[in-house]
């Protein structure tokens, strides 16, 4: 079995911070893709940023230059480091990772999710 389990989410002024982390367990041979996608109320699930296991960062347009995704492979962890939050950022954010299993198999997991809302 496989896991993810995300932490770090909360409520934040307009301009605030927040860092989610996401951490894999479970029987786990490699990772390839972590990442972070986000559903806001009445919207589709959208991509926030990936990091592939050659370390290339891919980001949506509307959080690039404030949030900064790393990733820490010694600890199957990886993180989101979000700044200058806006209140188009409030939504449910869910990590996201593509795992080859120690039995061969291959297949994309999903955290719990963890909600950000950013209001004054």
């Amino acid at each position: 079995q496989v896991r993810l389990v995300e932490s770090g989410g909360g409520s934040v002024q307009p301009g605030g911070s927040l860092r989610l982390s996401c951490a894999a367990s479970g029987s786990i041979f490699s990772i390839n893709t972590m990442g972070w996608y986000r559903q806001a109320p009445g919207k589709e699930r959208e991509l926030v940023a990936t990091f592939t296991s050659t370390r290339s960062t891919t980001y949506v347009d509307s959080v690039k230059g404030r949030f900064t995704i790393s990733r820490d492979n010694a600890e199957n962890t990886v993180y989101l480091q979000m700044n200058n939050l806006k209140p188009e950022d409030t939504a449910v954010y869910y990590c996201y990772a593509r795992i080859t299993s120690r039995f061969g198999y291959t297949n994309n997991y999903w955290g719990q999710g963890t909600q950000v809302t950013v209001s004054s």
